[in-house]
């Protein structure tokens, strides 16, 4: 599970929403977890968009370009349903959203990858969800896998890629699940709400920030004890994917949790990201597709969790 990862990889499975307006950042403020308002030059936010009833619809990396210019990374698949959502919430707002996937350009750093894209700045130790602007090219420091640091690089169609080894977007993925930050895809779409990947732990969900979509719901979920779900890393031997069920040994009849995003591993089998009841990963034993299916070695998230309030 160590297996260390290095170089630059085309990230493809993300698409971006560009939201730009003297408004822009309010306008987000309003409809995401997370505080956009207060959002730095040097800061990236990890965000949910939630339906009313606290439902992730969509997950977001955001950033301010300027002022009056964020970028928002989603899966591409989510894109264009998320887009038109949150366009009907616009009204008489300042701001204008639009698909810029087709604008820029995004990679994946990991390794001495990152260390060399930021070099010029002199960071020895970027922290995470930190954003540098390297002559016009964004880079979003991520939490790290298996120690290993992350980074996103962003920037306009036609600037020259980052230097580095390559890396397959398959080894990325296999990175991403690793570092225990999921991100939400069509099909976990309204599966979760977002204590449930563990958001509010890792920069994810600002609680005293203003009203949005499915906030009371968010509320009332840390603040009244009540959080039965988490996220944690699990392998097995056999294939796993996005929106597959889990079940426990003590409870056949129904699910005790879904599979969130899944990779190959360098060592043979799957890696993923599950997110389950509480109770069942104390027990163990719980196993991917059916109750008889393949048994899941399962391991705490690989970053502390907020205590519940």
């Amino acid at each position: 599970m160590n297996t260390p990862f290095q170089g630059v990889a085309p990230l493809t499975s993300l698409g971006l929403i560009r939201a730009q307006g003297a408004d822009a950042a309010k306008f987000l403020h309003g409809q995401l977890t997370n505080d956009f308002s207060l959002l730095g030059l040097s800061e990236a936010r990890l965000a949910g968009f939630c339906n009313a009833k606290g439902r992730l619809q969509a997950s977001f990396i955001g950033f301010k370009r300027s002022h009056t210019d964020i970028l928002l990374l989603c899966s591409a698949d989510l894109l264009a349903t998320t887009l038109k959502r949150l366009s009907m919430f616009v009204l008489r707002a300042q701001a204008k959203l639009v698909d810029a996937s087709a604008d820029f350009v995004v990679y994946g750093l990991a390794g001495a990858a990152v260390a060399e894209a930021t070099q010029s700045l002199g960071e020895h130790q970027a922290k995470v969800w930190g954003k540098a602007e390297v002559d016009g090219v964004s880079i979003v420091h991520l939490h790290p896998a298996d120690g290993v640091p992350r980074a996103l690089w962003v920037a306009p169609v036609g600037t020259p890629a980052p230097a580095g080894a390559a890396l397959t977007p398959e080894q990325w993925a296999w990175g991403e699940v690793r570092s225990g930050i999921a991100t939400v895809t069509q099909s976990v779409f309204e599966a979760f709400v977002p204590q449930m990947l563990n958001y509010e732990s890792v920069g994810g969900v600002n609680f005293k920030k203003g009203c949005y979509p499915g906030q009371e719901v968010v509320a009332r979920s840390q603040f009244r004890g009540t959080l039965k779900r988490r996220a944690y890393l699990a392998h097995a031997d056999v294939a796993l994917k996005a929106g597959e069920e889990l079940f426990a040994p003590d409870d056949v009849s129904q699910p005790c949790g879904l599979v969130v995003q899944a990779a190959a591993a360098p060592e043979g089998g799957f890696d993923a990201i599950v997110s389950m009841q509480i109770s069942a990963f104390e027990a163990g034993g719980v196993r991917a597709l059916a109750a008889d299916g393949p048994l899941l070695q399962l391991a705490p998230a690989p970053y502390p969790l907020l205590a519940d309030i």
